[in-house]
């Protein structure tokens, strides 16, 4: 993700916005005071639709805590229209208002994701309806891969296969038994709700199982907000953490704050050498790891040694033959920005991992859309793979001669980036759309690689005015969980806009 723009010129003297450097301190500030005494930075996870009526279906089922469901209800009832995308969907399906055009949102959803995916996906949504009482009988379950499947993936997948199979009348798959770690655990396995919670829903199904759901429920109704619903997942702690730290990094924020995460980071180490998304959470992910590797080398290569010698043994292990990085697991299908996330920390020892850079950086340029640009994976905004791609063809090494693609994939992507800027200097998530604070910081960090300074200064500009009082920045989701629904954590668009501003900065002082 990188603390600093690299292999740029500083620009020409420019003039910053108004009250530019009064309004960039008070986000910093913000983001310093969100670091707690242990160095984590807390992502708190806003509740979701998805997971609220999974919870619901479940408490009706059961028929436990009628207090609960009627919160639930109630959060759900003020959800029903004007939703983003399919949350309206399963809100009226929650409470009894399904409408006959709804199943075109549903598809349109399902058309969002990934192409490998979309099954599982469409089965996700039929198996959820199915629980709300809206049985799904021309949707068929998904086959579980035999390998590269994140561990909660697979779980998820059993789960959506009993249910599936309950709602047509036929025997639970044999796989059924893998439910039950997930709803015996100390508290919700790897911290994902819609995995606890659709495991606990497919036990409930099943005799015999009656201890191992009431566990999941107590679990659930635990993770409630105050709104009356649940999130997606009980916190992205190291995500934030390790975003946090690159932000404060580049803009210079003092040593002791950083340190103070550095060393919370190096604690939350796994045992495979990589990070997971929250201290709560044990398998690991590409994206935490190499942006963890990035800040500790950032701050003091020489004290993080050995927790960046780890962490860059465990991404070269997940590099495909294709030379591509997956999310999670070594086999899994390789996606273009977890490629970007993964040369941005090898790069670090250029000398060391040329070889692992350069088919990567191969891959990213077979990747690139017919329209320069790259699918959104786990972002929904266009722009979120497209600064990482950039910052990636910057990194700090030489290919050996000729290797134009690399200079083509950075111009066709700046182009692509500028053509999508809407009138009032930001950005949109997709072409059309109204301009939000994330998307536009996203194109920011990739307009700090252009050669002109305005469109910079403009986006910046943009950004600020949706500063609030307290420093925050307001801006709507773009995070997908899973894929392609999204999931709202605030304190992200604080800790993005705070790294783009960073860029701007030395872009334009040249340090």
């Amino acid at each position: 993700m990188r603390a600093r723009p690299t292999r740029t010129r500083p620009w020409p003297p420019t003039t910053l916005p108004h009250d530019h450097t009064r309004r960039v301190d008070l986000l910093r500030t913000r983001v310093m005071d969100s670091v707690t005494p242990s160095g984590a930075v807390r992502g708190h996870c806003e509740s979701r639709v998805l997971e609220s009526a999974l919870l619901l279906a479940l408490l009706r089922r059961t028929r436990t805590t009628p207090q609960a469901a009627r919160h639930l209800e109630q959060f759900l009832s003020a959800r029903t229209t004007g939703g983003d995308r399919i949350d309206d969907v399963l809100a009226r399906a929650a409470t009894g208002n399904l409408r006959r055009e709804d199943d075109v949102k549903i598809r349109a959803l399902v058309d969002e994701a990934p192409e490998f995916m979309r099954t599982r996906k469409h089965a996700l949504i039929a198996a959820t309806l199915c629980l709300l009482g809206r049985p799904q009988p021309h949707v068929a379950p998904p086959p579980i891969p035999a390998q590269g499947m994140h561990p909660a993936g697979r779980v998820q997948l059993i789960a959506i296969r009993v249910i599936l199979a309950h709602a047509a009348g036929r025997p639970a798959p044999a796989a059924a038994h893998e439910l039950l770690p997930a709803t015996s655990a100390p508290r919700v396995w790897e911290g994902n709700l819609l995995v606890h919670l659709l495991a606990a829903n497919a036990l409930s199904l099943l005799p015999g199982h009656e201890a191992a759901v009431a566990g999941g429920i107590r679990q659930a109704l635990a993770c409630r907000r105050p709104d009356g619903g649940v999130p997606f997942v009980t916190g992205v702690d190291t995500w934030c953490t390790v975003t946090a730290g690159i932000a404060l990094a580049s803009c210079g924020a003092p040593t002791a704050v950083q340190h103070r995460l550095a060393r919370h980071l190096a604690a939350q180490q796994r045992a495979d050498g990589g990070w997971s998304y929250t201290d709560h959470a044990h398998h690991t992910d590409t994206d935490d790891t190499a942006v963890a590797v990035e800040f500790l080398h950032t701050l003091d290569p020489t004290r993080y040694r050995t927790p960046i010698d780890r962490g860059l043994a465990h991404l070269r292990s997940l590099q495909g033959p294709d030379g591509g990085f997956p999310t999670y697991v070594a086999g899994a299908r390789s996606e273009a920005g977890m490629t970007a996330a993964a040369v941005n920390a090898l790069s670090i020892r250029p000398s060391q991992h040329r070889p692992h850079i350069h088919a990567a950086l191969d891959f990213l340029t077979r990747a690139q859309r017919p329209d320069a640009l790259f699918p959104p994976e786990w972002s929904r905004s266009r722009f979120h793979v497209a600064f990482r791609a950039l910052l990636a063809a910057d990194a700090p090494y030489q290919r050996p001669a000729p290797h134009g693609t690399d200079r083509r994939m950075v111009r066709t992507l700046l182009t692509a980036v500028l053509h999508h800027r809407n009138s009032d200097g930001g950005w949109g998530q997709q072409p059309g759309e109204c301009s939000d604070a994330i998307s536009t910081a996203y194109a920011l960090l990739c307009l700090c690689r252009h050669h002109a300074p305005r469109p910079a200064i403009e986006a910046a500009t943009f950004l600020l005015d949706t500063q609030r009082d307290d420093g925050s920045i307001a801006s709507r989701p773009d995070m997908l969980g899973t894929r392609p629904f999204l999931y709202n954590v605030p304190r992200l668009a604080d800790h993005f806009a705070l790294l783009a501003l960073g860029h701007l900065h030395q872009r334009l002082h040249g340090t």
